[in-house]
């Protein structure tokens, strides 16, 4: 199976959806299962309370109620919390209601997630909408250029899913403004013309909504009605609300079909070039990119009419699509990624196939490795096909000037553009081309000598460019396009045209000065993150045993971000004071990158040295404001400082807008409650008030900053709530280090943020 970016080569459309349907949601089938079983936990509660039973006969009656009824438990179990709750339910034996409910939503999804196709996903979700009259519906996904491609439908002809397969982004269609605005367009009384949408008539009402996925445009989804209606506020909440699943399963195909999303800007710039260009992405099979396989990801039109000819190119291996260079490929990609973003070869050898034709070469070639395992590919063509390629587009621009060389009569004629371009008066007598090398710049009369041996010795056309210098000191660029003229096999004359090009060649240097621009800011941005990331671990050192101190047991980690560019600001620090207390803290300075590493340096810096001045938590922490508004930068954190006093095993701390520290005593963890004190940095002259609590032997103390807890669709609350869970669920007993691992092993954070954390155990 041939691979790009893990999108299999060779599938139908239907095996890539059912492929897509998977991918998306495995991602999320841990939290199903988890919520799956929290929602079976809640009903059986419910049951407990109303039947006084005990939880096993309840959990017993639930499998039996949902068997009798025809439902599964999760289904039975939602209706029973829905009810408990005030929500009105769907019970068998009742007719339908018109507007699809929270069982109809489940089952949606769980076609979904069974692994059919969109098609049969989209045939579901059309099933539960007849009843309040829709016809029909399209779901069109955004691709990396920005078009929406028709995903999959139900309830239109095929002559109008072929009519509506694709629609880019130049035409401004009712979907493409949708998909721009984020905005639902509910047109209750249709459209002024069918060619706008489809739809079973003008007059039909529509419904046009935006799918959105991990904090983007997904897609777009089309609702037609069989007429006018009155779409009330109701029934577009609900119709909403059962689509949801399609920016899921759109998100997941994107991600297994499309991956290119990340550069659409690039694939577009290089679609615009006349030159030959292209993405090569890497497969599996090594970090070295020698021993990975190379696939096309994308390729401009020039660069198609260089392939081997293979139907779709784009998708095979590098190997398949250019046999000739491959191998030069190759060795040039790995070169990019061991010694810099940007390499360069001056001509990829020209190699002879065994029918003794030969193969067009690669000339100026560029490699730019745009990420770890992308990399785009620019170089400009020669030869035959070329020639003629270049030949209709220049016959549009009419920026040709023909010559012919009749070595047979001995004469030479030019049309009227061809003095004027070789620096001639208009009416200057015609030359042969060979003669032509004495207008040149001196280092391209060679290049036209190899190319008349080209044309006279081996019989074949030449395009290449040459420099004519001007009066006023600069060069003209002319592309000569030549062909030999063969009568009976013999060579009797030479043909073809010359091009101003001096417009297109400014502009391919420009392009070429831009990547090499783009490799150099890399590099830039390559040394400012090893710095940030050296500087991070330098002060904030992973320390796997902070050992005993002063009757406390100390374990601490520091999780790094998931993204190289996310180096963060987080810290912790323990600390053993003259007094004999212990210092206990953990920070976060706001954003990322070297600015935030630098602000958590001068920030922890200056704590550790205030706090050997034997200050209590609360004017370190005003002292510690100051210090932050008054540091290069103006950095803001959250913070929270703690002292343990072994004398008489209190804990006194503050908090700068922190999360509160967790206590775990007898198996139940709670939340320390503190303060409601600003943030570090955020306003001068600023007090933080102090709390205190009184620690036992065996208690269980947690510190932590917001990226261990953090999750993208989850409220603050229920995060801590699962982290109280988490350190309850901890081995009692067990040996410290053990625990802390097993808290960043299960981390319920999903936002790929850094995350620092601290957790202390009295003896």
């Amino acid at each position: 199976m041939d691979r790009v970016s893990g999108a299999p080569h060779g599938l139908d459309d239907g095996e890539v959806g059912r492929l897509a349907v998977r991918a998306s949601l495995d991602l999320a089938e841990e939290l199903t299962r988890t919520e799956g079983r929290y929602l079976l936990d809640l009903a059986t509660g419910i049951l407990v309370a109303q039947q006084a039973v005990e939880p096993a006969v309840a959990a017993e009656s639930l499998r039996r109620l949902a068997a009798g009824a025809g439902l599964t438990p999760a289904d039975l179990a939602a209706d029973i919390v829905n009810a408990a709750c005030g929500v009105e339910v769907e019970r068998p034996g009742q007719d339908a209601p018109p507007l699809p409910g929270p069982r109809a939503r489940r089952q949606v999804a769980s076609a979904a997630e069974t692994g059919g196709d969109l098609d049969e996903v989209a045939a579901a979700v059309l099933r539960e909408l007849r009843p309040v009259g829709v016809r029909g519906l399209m779901i069109w996904r955004r691709t990396a250029s920005d078009c929406l491609r028709l995903a999959a439908s139900a309830g239109f002809s095929p002559l109008e899913r072929a009519q509506w397969a694709q629609i880019p982004p130049q035409w401004r269609a009712l979907p493409q403004q949708v998909l721009a605005d984020e905005s639902p367009l509910w047109l209750t009384e249709g459209v002024a013309d069918t060619r706008e949408l489809p739809g079973p008539d003008r007059g039909a009402a529509r419904a046009l909504l935006p799918l959105r996925f991990g904090g983007r445009s997904a897609g777009v989804v089309l609702l037609a009605w069989r007429e006018s209606q009155d779409l009330d506020p109701e029934l577009r909440r609900h119709v909403v609300s059962l689509l949801e699943v399609f920016a899921r399963v759109l998100a997941g195909l994107e991600h297994v079909t499309d991956p290119g999303a990340t550069l659409p800007v690039l694939s577009a710039v290089l679609d615009l070039l006349a030159e030959p260009a292209m993405t090569l992405r890497r497969g599996k099979g090594g970090a070295d990119a020698e021993e990975s396989r190379l696939y096309v990801e994308h390729m401009n039109a020039a660069a198609h009419r260089m392939s081997s000819g293979v139907p779709r190119p784009v998708g095979r291996p590098l190997a398949h699509v250019l046999p000739a260079s491959a191998d030069d490929l190759y060795a040039l990609v790995a070169e990019a990624y061991r010694n810099g973003p940007v390499r360069r070869a001056e001509r990829l050898p020209r190699v002879r196939q065994r029918d003794g034709t030969a193969a067009a070469p690669m000339l100026n070639v560029r490699v730019l490795a745009v990420s770890a395992d992308r990399c785009a590919v620019l170089w400009h063509a020669e030869g035959r096909d070329h020639s003629f390629s270049v030949l209709k587009r220049a016959g549009r621009l009419g920026s040709l000037a023909a010559f012919e060389d009749d070595s047979a009569r001995g004469v030479t004629q030019w049309s009227e553009q061809v003095a004027p371009l070789l620096g001639l008066p208009e009416d200057a007598e015609p030359i042969p081309l060979e003669r032509v090398a004495d207008l040149l710049a001196a280092d391209d009369r060679t290049v036209l000598s190899r190319m008349l041996e080209t044309l006279t010795g081996r019989l074949e056309g030449v395009s290449g460019v040459l420099r004519v210098p001007r009066p006023d000191g600069g060069v003209r660029h002319l592309r000569l396009i030549a062909e030999p003229l063969l009568t009976h096999g013999t060579l009797t004359g030479l043909t073809g045209f010359f091009q101003d090009v001096s417009q297109q060649h400014q502009t391919q240097a420009a392009l070429a000065a831009t990547f090499d621009a783009l490799g150099s800011v890399q590099e830039q941005a390559a040394v400012r993150h090893r710095l940030a990331l050296q500087l991070q671990q330098a002060i904030v050192p992973e320390q796997t045993d902070l050992g005993l101190l002063d009757g406390l047991k100390v374990a601490a980690r520091y999780r790094p971000a998931a993204e190289e560019y996310r180096v963060g600001g987080d810290w912790y620090d323990v600390l053993s004071l003259p007094d004999g207390r212990v210092m206990i803290a953990v920070g976060d300075v706001a954003g990322h990158g070297i600015d935030a590493a630098t602000g958590m340096v001068a920030l922890r810096n200056a704590l550790r040295g205030l706090a050997c001045s034997g200050g209590e938590p609360g004017p370190l922490m005003h002292t510690l404001n100051e210090v932050a508004l008054r540091t290069s930068g103006h950095p803001t954190a959250t913070a929270l400082c703690a002292h343990y006093d072994p004398a008489d095993r209190s804990l006194h701390w503050t908090s700068a807008g922190h999360l509160p520290a967790l206590l775990l005593r007898d198996g139940r963890a709670r939340l320390l409650e503190t303060a409601p004190n600003l943030l570090l940095g955020a306003a001068p002259r600023t007090r933080y008030q102090e709390s205190r609590v009184q620690l036992r032997s065996g208690d269980l103390l947690l510190l932590f900053t917001d990226g261990l807890i953090e999750r993208r669709h989850a409220s603050l609350d229920d995060a801590l709530a699962l982290l109280c869970r988490a350190v309850e669920a901890l081995e009692s007993g067990s040996d410290l280090e053990a625990q802390v691992d097993a808290l960043v092993a299960t981390a319920v954070g999903d936002t790929d943020d850094d995350a620092s954390l601290v957790l202390v155990r009295l003896d």
